[in-house]
């Protein structure tokens, strides 16, 4: 497997080509990459080896002590259907595990730039010392069905999500319909995998029920060939009784997740959605039915990925970011962290930073001057801004520059 962030070697020998490194090879998520991209797991990938072993296991047991000693007793043959719908069933259930687990659940790509605020000009001319404080704002309101839904910046994309959209703290991505993040399959839960996530956990519960009923069965055949009570025919096959109290247990979990993901999708509802904003206090815009909801999950197409993760990281992105011309994040100046981003806020501490950035400044000054104390004129452009940084240096008369500006002269909003 290759890591979301390719190795420094092997993109600085693609970028020497001048074709600039594959998409995967340059992720800036957390997820894991296979067979040169064309699967896609999140970084916690090796649960599901857990999972297909929870899955294996308990089915070749049941092969080998159940499943083989009633296939000779059912007439016509029938008793080798037993095993064979056993294994049939294994095999689509961890189809639909891997369908899961290593598709792109609707990533939606990161901006190279923030993006510029409604009504700005990009050609208006503004004064070096006239620069408009511009603040994106946080959400924006979109209007669904009727109803006002609020999206939000994330300041790790750099855009505003779609409607249900939001960012992963496990895969570091922002996601189409997130509904969660699953461990058992090692990936986001999607607008492109949610169909196939309810599938696999559907067909677990049916495979549960399967193993269950058929050990039930043998025990019962047992007790009948042999006359003897329950207790005793129980006591003859122990792989049955261990098989019982596994499937027993494991159905109420996938069995209930089954249970309760019809729930979701009959109001067309997500993980996120249900424990966050609780739809049954207030309308829920994208419900349209329960034949309509349903329909939306299984009969309707899956849209395209947005990633071409085999495909050449464009040029744009391998370039120096553009002038934000005083654009602030929504989040500049605040405290640092996101709580759908699972960050602890770190507080802004002004005078070390305002050291640091002072440090630099005489670093800078000292730099450019010459031993005449003149600034050389390799370039006006740099020289005129050393000289207004070290000329603000004289006039504190220390190393500290203003804590209360950024080094583009746009107010911190303290």
């Amino acid at each position: 497997m290759n890591g979301a962030s390719a190795s420094a070697s092997a993109g600085a020998g693609a970028g020497a080509g001048g074709d600039g490194p594959l998409v995967y090879e340059a992720w800036k998520g957390s997820n894991v990459f296979f067979l040169q991209g064309r699967f896609i797991f999140g970084p916690d990938a090796r649960s599901l080896f857990v999972t297909m072993f929870l899955i294996v296991a308990p089915v070749s047991i049941f092969c080998a002590f159940v499943a083989r000693e009633l296939m000779d007793n059912f007439s016509y043959g029938l008793g080798v259907s037993v095993m064979i719908a056993a294994v049939l069933f294994t095999a689509y259930d961890l189809s639909l595990l891997l369908l899961t687990s290593g598709r792109d659940p609707g990533i939606i790509p990161r901006n190279a730039h923030p993006p510029e605020p409604e009504g700005f000009d990009g050609n208006a001319e503004v004064g070096a010392n006239q620069t408009p404080p511009l603040r994106l704002p946080r959400v924006k309101d979109v209007v669904v069905n009727g109803i006002t839904v609020k999206t939000k910046y994330c300041d790790t994309c750099m855009l505003y999500r779609p409607p249900r959209c939001s960012h992963c703290s496990i895969c570091n991505n922002c996601v189409e319909r997130f509904d969660h993040h699953c461990p058992w399959v090692g990936q986001c839960i999607g607008l492109r995998n949610y169909r196939f996530f309810y599938m696999f956990v559907f067909s677990t519960t049916l495979l549960c029920l399967y193993v269950f009923g058929f050990c039930w069965v043998y025990i019962v055949k047992i007790r009948n060939a042999e006359q003897i009570t329950i207790w005793k025919a129980m006591a003859k096959t122990p792989a049955s009784i261990a098989l019982i109290i596994y499937t027993f247990i494991a159905v109420w979990f996938v069995g209930g997740l089954s249970v309760f993901h019809l729930y979701l999708m009959s109001t067309n509802q997500t993980t996120y959605e249900n424990f966050r904003y609780r739809y049954d206090q207030r309308a829920n815009p994208y419900n349209r039915g329960v034949l309509e909801n349903i329909k939306e999950i299984f009969f309707t197409p899956i849209p395209p990925s947005k990633n071409n993760f085999r495909g050449r990281v464009p040029q744009e992105q391998g370039l120096r970011p553009r002038a934000t011309n005083g654009f602030m994040s929504p989040n500049m100046g605040r405290a640092v962290g996101d709580i759908e981003m699972g960050r602890k806020p770190v507080a802004w501490d002004e005078p070390r930073m305002a050291a640091e950035i002072g440090d630099l400044g005489a670093g800078l000054s000292n730099l450019l001057e010459d031993k005449d104390g003149r600034f050389r004129s390799a370039s006006p452009d740099l020289s005129r801004d050393a000289l207004a940084v070290g000329g603000g240096l004289e006039e504190q008369g220390s190393s500290v520059m203003n804590p209360g500006r950024t080094s583009w002269g746009v107010e911190t909003g303290r």
